[in-house]
């Protein structure tokens, strides 16, 4: 009996050890928090918040006229409020949702709308080693909304009105800028097809600077342009802008490798060597052409250098990094002072040729110096059967499906929040007094 016992009890200890070694596989096995990781995307995130209500706010309110400066200030900080509430009701589950049937292609449905389904337990994504909480991605992402909303404001100040500018940015939003997201990033058709984005030529740079050209050629030209001088309040204003942006920009490039790691390593490398080269570059062209090196060339060089590298930061080496950011200059420059003159627009404060053009330009660069290594490539032609040619083709065929959306997106936007707003231009008394006091009852300098 007594031996019965001790079989039994031993059978008891035994199983006991079964389950515990059981029960230690399976917590070894659950995913735990990257403390690191989740670190660099909160601080990445609040580099790219930085970015909008102060850099980018700064930067355009400085060149703008000394009677509008605060109306310009308002427009970007607006429309960085109103982007990200839009992006937290519906913009998210739009672009990174998934719905059924060939619509996925194209938008990612309404699953997630208020971001239902969510838990704040939940990973960015488990099955890519992204384990920091999925609420900061949310956050990080939706920075990116609200700044490329906002850099379209550049193309319209001084004439728009601000009711119809903040329905026009909440609905395009959504509208516009979620579902480019969803087919770039999202898992939608250009995702699918293998196009290489880093951190947004596409979905940020080329779409928000193309949405301001066509609000701009929609509005009209503001009154007395281009005979009537228009200068800068404040170039310093717009410089510091300027050296917030780059700061700001380590988060937006950098915070796009999604963690920690060597790729973000890579990516604030090639950032930096771009932007200064654009610096210099923009630099001597302004020397060789008027003869002056500006302060306000040398911030608009930096920012063309930023756009050019964004598509391409993750992807690409030091040569790749010098040549992008070099002609990314080369381009805006060529659009700020020829083609705008050339073609009439009235594009305020350049955001289609600094952010359009430079984008353009990156985007496709990103297919022509991407490094062949793959480690650091995404799907596409490049990775998969190391077809160089074909990559270029996948980059060209991205950058005229967003053209072509965000021109039609954004002409139906702008209708609706015309039709909803009673109208989208300000009166000549207004214009002619100044949005700062017409519009706010306010000045932005009390001097």
């Amino acid at each position: 009996m007594k031996k019965w016992l001790l079989a039994l009890s031993l059978l008891g200890v035994s199983a006991f050890a079964d389950d515990a070694n059981a029960t230690a596989v399976a917590a070894a096995a659950e995913p735990v928090l990257n403390s690191g990781d989740t670190a660099w995307m909160m601080m990445s995130t609040a580099l790219v918040m930085l970015m909008t209500p102060i850099g980018l706010a700064l930067f355009y309110g400085g060149m703008t006229r000394a009677k509008n400066v605060l109306n310009t200030y308002a427009m970007v900080f607006g429309a960085f409020a109103v982007g990200f509430v839009a992006w937290v009701v519906a913009g998210y589950s739009v672009a990174f949702g998934t719905m059924d049937g060939s619509m996925n292609q194209v938008i990612g449905g309404f699953g997630n709308v208020m971001l239902s389904g969510i838990s704040w337990t939940e990973f960015a994504s488990v099955d890519l080693g992204q384990l920091y909480p999925k609420y900061v991605f949310v956050v990080f992402q939706g920075t990116f909304a609200a700044i490329t909303i906002a850099i379209a404001a550049g193309s319209v100040i001084e004439r728009m009105k601000f009711s119809t500018w903040m329905v026009f940015a909440a609905i395009w939003t959504v509208v516009v800028y979620a579902p480019i997201t969803h087919m770039v990033w999202g898992g939608g058709y250009l995702f699918n097809l293998g196009t290489l984005d880093f951190a947004g030529g596409t979905v940020v740079h080329m779409n928000g600077g193309l949405a301001g050209l066509v609000l701009a050629l929609l509005l009209g030209k503001r009154s007395g342009y281009p005979k009537t001088a228009m200068k800068p309040a404040s170039v310093i204003l717009t410089a510091a802008g300027a050296g917030l942006l780059w700061f700001g920009w380590y988060g937006f490039n950098g915070g796009s490798a999604f963690g920690a790691n060597a790729i973000a390593g890579v990516a604030f490398l090639t950032t930096t060597i771009a932007a200064a080269v654009a610096t210099l570059t923009w630099i001597a062209i302004e020397y060789a052409v008027f003869k002056k090196p500006t302060l306000l060339g040398a911030a608009s060089g930096a920012i063309a250098g930023l756009v050019a590298i964004t598509p391409a930061a993750g992807f690409v080496g030091v040569s790749g990094a010098f040549i992008i950011g070099i002609m990314g200059a080369l381009i805006a420059f060529f659009g700020v002072t020829a083609l705008k003159k050339k073609l009439g627009y009235d594009d305020s404060l350049d955001a289609f040729g600094v952010h359009f053009l430079a984008g353009l330009w990156g985007a496709i660069a990103t297919g022509i110096f991407a490094l062949n290594d793959k480690a650091l490539l995404w799907d596409g032609p490049l990775k998969a059967s190391d077809d160089r040619m074909g990559q270029v083709m996948v980059q060209l065929q991205s950058v005229l499906v967003v053209g072509v959306f965000t021109l039609i997106g954004t002409v139906i936007v702008y209708f609706i929040a015309m039709a909803l707003t009673g109208g989208s231009r300000v009166n000549e008394e207004q214009e002619s007094q100044g949005l700062d006091e017409s519009v706010h009852g306010e000045r932005g300098f009390n001097l």
